[in-house]
């Protein structure tokens, strides 16, 4: 079927089972960014192919509610199909609730999947259209139109994670989250976001594309665990390693059962377990932020020192792809496009030490298009790439040692528009400010989110993506609680925790300028200036890259900013140099040559 009849299909459905609205969230049951394929009921229903997006299906319309990372992806994915945009990031646009209180009348019935919906975000829904007298209704309508072609859930076998790269045993990890659980006067815990398990575990997977997860569910009580998944994922080597640190196994869709015998207290995290799960409870729980989250991203020592291994893996790949780019790309007649340069950086990271997989599908944006902030090639589907013009190339790399996430806009050739520099230069500014910020300890990314945009604000531009993402230690490239963004977030920004630094801006049709680097807190050293008692923190940068000097408007750059450009350039050299034969050791020593006012 088509998306057309697909839409039909489901009215049909709709009809049968007396609802006049069903909406489809562009997750799965574990709340997960990314997903397997099995879950993918978006995409399937609408095309759409971006990470964040939920269809909302009336008898008589479509929408796609998406934010502004897909705005241009959706508008081009979604032509030709009568599902409507809804720009989900626009103040004027309603939210999926609202926009149902306004098109339905009071009595009629919304459905929705309760293994697709948090719970928090199916009883704010539920709360919510109760408002207007509409019923929410828990039912499944994908899966009996979703028939052919539906992917199977992932089977491959489940694999030890090393203590040697974790640097903590699963016995210390459920110690503490125990202590934490009693402190709550929690009998059990409820575990159902995959990188969390994974993380307690110490075990890694292959079930969902760039992240090294697990598709399971996880119990947690104080004398017993018990780690439910398919039974095809358990060999030999994971069943006994499982025994030896006495996790019990059962099968993925006995959760449900088990669930419904547990007595005393249940501990869920609300924003990540689903309805369907905590709707088989029926004793007394607890409803508060997962103790794994808080503990997974507050790095220890081991897994800060494995970030820079694999940082500096990186940054020996990366120089040699833009070395590769710069002299040899485009001789001989050679003709490349978005995939090949996708393709090369990837045979490039391949050569690097504990390399697995990369850690999201790599942008690589020439001209308009690295204005499309999560725009995504494909082998039918990229543009030719030539010797000039901007390039935006977004890429990482998942690690045994740690999980890399980098951006570098660079100029290919030709001569650079005035607008171009300047636009590279606010983004460079406000990503050097807030690489070099001090702040006090209590302080959350959102009161730091304005140094990255503070130039690019002066000049009347501003773009739509978080400027700082978590990041995961050989797990999901984006992982929260913290994060630096506009949006009110309660976290505060703690030692060990890991983060993107990523300003941009984006000119529709021209280009995309994004830099980013990975950093990570780390406290200041007092000196006899303080005036207060407080703690100050800081970022130390773990990201190790050249940044494209050819690119920069000298006329706006303060001295401090070029000594800070320097000092890190010089930093990049020394580090990556005993890595690269002589040859690289020479180019790559050209691009981090000191510049000057």
């Amino acid at each position: 079927m088509n998306v057309i009849e697909k839409l039909s299909a489901l009215r049909a459905l709709m009809q049968e089972h007396q609802l006049s609205a069903y909406v489809v969230p562009g997750t799965d049951p574990h709340a997960s960014e990314y997903m397997a394929e099995h879950w993918m009921e978006t995409t399937w229903l609408s095309g759409f192919k971006g990470e964040a997006g939920t269809v909302v299906v009336t008898l008589s319309e479509a929408k796609l509610f998406t934010d502004s990372r897909y705005y241009l992806q959706a508008g081009i994915e979604l032509q030709g199909t009568t599902i409507e945009l809804m720009r989900a990031s626009d103040i004027d646009c309603p939210s999926v609730n609202e926009w149902l209180k306004s098109v339905l009348r009071e009595g009629e019935h919304v459905g929705v999947n309760p293994e697709m919906f948090s719970v928090d975000d199916y009883q704010k829904m539920r709360n919510e259209l109760s408002d207007q007298r509409l019923q929410l209704d828990s039912i499944d309508l994908i899966r009996p139109l979703w028939t052919e072609g539906r992917p199977a859930i992932p089977q491959a076998p489940l694999y030890a994670y090393d203590e040697l790269y974790a640097g903590e045993s699963v016995e210390s990890k459920m110690c503490r989250i125990r202590e934490q659980m009693r402190q709550k006067k929690a009998d059990a815990m409820i575990v159902s976001a995959l990188d969390e398990i994974a993380w307690l575990l110490n075990i890694r997977g292959y079930d969902v594309e760039y992240n090294p997860v697990v598709i399971s569910y996880l119990v947690l009580e104080q004398e017993r665990c018990t780690l439910f998944v398919l039974p095809q994922k358990v060999d030999a080597a994971a069943a006994d390693y499982l025994c030896a640190h006495h996790i019990d196994v059962k099968d993925y869709e006995d959760v449900f059962a088990y669930l419904s015998s547990l007595r005393g207290t249940v501990l869920y995290d609300g924003a990540t377990v689903n309805e369907a799960l905590y709707e088989q409870l029926t004793c007394a729980t607890v409803n508060a932020k997962s103790p794994i989250l808080i503990d997974k991203s507050h790095k220890n020592a081991v897994e800060i020192e494995g970030e820079r291994k694999a940082m500096l893996q990186d940054c020996v790949a990366l120089t040699r792809f833009f070395k590769w780019l710069e002299e040899e790309a485009f001789t001989n007649g050679s003709t490349q496009t978005e995939w090949s340069l996708m393709e090369r950086l990837h045979a490039f990271r391949l050569m690097g030490n504990h390399f697995v997989e990369e850690s999201f599908g790599t942008i690589a944006g020439y001209n308009g298009n690295g204005a499309i902030v999560h725009y995504a090639a494909t082998p039918d589907n990229c543009a030719e790439v030539r010797p000039e013009g901007m390039l935006l190339l977004d890429s990482g790399g998942q690690y045994l040692d740690g999980t890399t996430d980098i951006t570098r806009t660079v100029w290919l050739g030709g001569t650079i528009p005035e607008q171009a520099k300047r636009d590279y230069t606010y983004v460079l500014k406000g990503h050097l400010a807030l690489g070099h910020a001090r702040w006090p300890r209590g302080t959350r990314g959102n009161q730091l989110d304005a140094l990255a945009k503070q130039f690019m604000w002066q000049a009347g531009i501003t773009f739509g993506h978080g400027t700082g993402h978590g990041v995961g230690h050989f797990l999901g490239c984006h992982e929260g609680p913290q994060n630096v963004r506009t949006d009110m977030n309660p976290t505060v920004l703690e030692e060990g925790q890991i983060c993107s630094n990523e300003p941009g801006i984006y000119r529709t049709g021209q280009w995309g300028i994004r830099i980013e680097n990975l950093v990570t807190v780390i406290p200041v050293e007092r000196t006899d200036a303080c005036t207060t008692d407080d703690r100050f923190l800081t970022w130390e940068t773990l990201t190790l890259c050249y940044y494209d000097t050819s690119l920069i408007d000298m006329s706006l750059m303060t001295a401090d900013e070029v000594n800070q450009i320097n000092a890190y350039h010089e930093r990049v050299y020394t580090l990556t140099a005993p890595l690269l034969n002589d040859d690289e050791q020479k180019w790559l020593k050209n691009k981090c040559k000191p510049i000057h006012l």
